[in-house]
């Protein structure tokens, strides 16, 4: 068998290349699937993409105070979402989730532990109850659901 000559090398390398990030981008390994996670939360930052929109927010109890890691921080966690366009069609838009809206979610976290998840198709969708918790917490009875059952 012969050797690579760099210029097969090159393009093996450069084809190959081409070919990763489309698959890439659409795995969910990186996500548990297998755990399925309701979190509520105060959003402070909605980014929309063309991708996939993220949602970033800092836990609340259900009294609507801020929930703390061990050095007295806020705990903030991230969710990915389909893209803005799609979510916008269903009413997931900034002007919708302006910074400071209570929300409940369901996702399926990061397998290396951090505090970033993927909303799963066929959850309960995103639960906006505005800026003040109601009582007995953000629920679907108490706010609004968007996305539905088809993220």
């Amino acid at each position: 068998m012969r050797p690579l000559r760099p210029l097969g090398l090159a393009l093996l390398l450069v084809s190959g290349g081409w070919s990763m990030p489309g698959s890439a981008h659409h795995s969910f390994a990186m996500y548990d699937q297998s755990d399925l996670r309701t979190f509520t939360g105060k959003l402070t930052r909605f980014i929309p993409g063309a991708n996939h929109a993220q949602f970033i927010f800092e836990l609340v109890a259900d009294d609507g105070s801020p929930v703390l890691d061990d050095a007295g921080k806020p705990v903030v966690w991230g969710v990915e979402t389909g893209p803005a366009a799609r979510i916008a069609q269903q009413g997931v838009t900034p002007a919708n989730f302006p910074e400071g809206t209570i929300l409940t979610l369901q996702l399926n976290p990061l397998r290396d532990g951090r505090n970033f998840g993927a909303m799963p198709n066929g959850t309960s969708g995103i639960i906006n109850c505005g800026k003040v918790m109601p009582a007995g917490g953000c629920t679907e009875e108490t706010g609004k659901v968007y996305l539905g059952q088809n993220n």
